[in-house]
């Protein structure tokens, strides 16, 4: 089983994830949402179908899915999207519905295995119940896209699911999403984090953890991947740095101090009708703690290999550096 097809291709782990499956020998098709990021991202034997699959018929998929062995589901929603208010519809019929259409479709097309990106948030939703992260939506709503999944493929087709952490890494055409924190530490002195921190991975780590899902993945199986556990602390220092900030103080503060403001930033979200995946005053509560994950307990079992996390952090943000100061 060598033929592949995967959903999103044209993004960032979908981009690397196809170079380490060309890598690999692997057949690779994809259908990506247009435009093309940079001209001639993906090689010629890249069969690249630009599109909407949602707006697609099951005729029409079934057809793109034939002949294919696996199935990657490189293609959600993220925490960071801040839909009207309910966010569980939104996520739902974002992040659900379509894996559950997909994952239906894939056993009927005859996929053997199927491997969604997910997320840590599932995780920590699991292992930190005091927090309650199952009645926010966007945790909710990945654990449920996880059950509808497995159950879709139960007795037919093994799926797998990659809890995501902190991810690092560029590919052409597309600016990282990690320049969302420049507005935070450019031109501050002091820069004020929570005393938690946050597993880790780069983009080559997702390839390879991907592709070891697929050969030697089980069933039902949720796979939460990491390389390097670092404090927010550290990692907020490392961005100051490549900003040329090396002065810049980046200062431990107790949650009681940060979240009532965020608190009242929920409420100034709800007033504008919006609401996050995860409340602002809850991700206080999660930044204030360890989300650290064993890269022991995966690494191993999917056989991605070890990085260097600073030095991908540090070439992350010069490309963030350089695309936002053109």
């Amino acid at each position: 089983m060598k033929n592949v097809f995967i959903l999103g291709g044209t993004g960032l782990l979908g981009y690397h994830t196809v170079r380490e499956l060309l890598k690999r020998e692997y057949i690779v098709s994809t259908v990506a949402l247009p435009p093309m990021p940079a001209p001639e991202l993906l090689p010629p034997e890249v069969e690249c179908h630009l599109g909407d699959i949602n707006e697609m018929t099951d005729e029409q998929i079934l057809d793109i899915l034939a002949g294919k062995d696996m199935f990657i589901y490189a293609a959600s929603a993220d925490e960071r999207m801040v839909p009207e208010i309910p966010a569980t519809h939104f996520f739902y019929e974002a992040n659900v519905l379509p894996t559950q259409r997909l994952a239906h479709l894939a056993r009927k097309a005859g996929i053997k295995k199927f491997v969604i990106y997910g997320s840590y948030f599932a995780h920590f939703a699991e292992t930190w119940p005091e927090l309650e992260l199952k009645k926010q939506a966007y945790p909710r709503t990945r654990l449920l896209q996880e059950e509808i999944a497995f159950m879709e493929g139960e007795g037919q087709m093994d799926v797998m699911s990659l809890r995501l952490p902190y991810i690092f890494g560029t590919m052409p055409g597309r600016t990282p999403l990690w320049a969302m924190f420049f507005p935070q530490i450019e031109g501050k002195e002091i820069v004020p984090v929570l005393g938690g921190g946050s597993a880790m991975v780069t983009v080559q780590q997702v390839a390879e953890a991907t592709i070891g899902a697929l050969e030697y993945g089980e069933h039902g199986e949720k796979y939460a991947i990491s390389d390097t556990n670092m404090r927010h602390k550290d990692f907020f220092q490392i961005i100051a740095n490549e900003l040329g900030q090396k002065d810049t103080v980046i200062q431990v503060v107790p949650l009681e101090q940060m979240k009532p403001a965020m608190a009242k930033y929920d409420e100034q979200t709800a007033a504008a009708g919006k609401e996050h995946g995860i409340h602002q005053a809850v991700a206080a509560e999660i930044q204030n703690r360890d989300a650290y994950i064993n890269p022991d307990d995966t690494m191993p079992v999917l056989k991605y290999n070890k990085a260097d996390i600073h030095q991908a952090i540090a070439e992350t943000m010069k490309r963030c550096i350089e695309d936002t100061r053109k």
